[in-house]
């Protein structure tokens, strides 16, 4: 995936700007503030970016359903295995 950067303008309150830029001043300097902003926007939007990043994938094996050969009964055996453990 080719990165391309845009410069964008925004409308934000005073306070809630510069107590942010003096955060990242504090952790990473002035100088990371556009990372900064775009790292808090890749949170916002990770769901987003997880499935462009994998739409293209074509997965490996398939996984096929089967039926058990015998007869179980997970809640049982889920039971005696916690059971077990006291």
């Amino acid at each position: 995936m080719v990165s391309s950067k845009i410069k964008t303008s925004i409308v934000i309150d005073r306070e809630v700007w510069e107590a942010f830029k003096k955060k990242v001043a504090l952790e990473r300097g002035l100088r990371n503030i556009s990372q900064a902003i775009e790292e808090a926007i890749e949170d916002e939007v990770v769901d987003i970016l997880f499935e462009k990043a994998f739409i293209d994938i074509t997965p490996i094996i398939e996984v096929k359903p089967i039926k058990p050969r015998v007869k179980t009964n997970a809640g049982k055996t889920i039971r005696e295995m916690r059971d077990s453990r006291l």
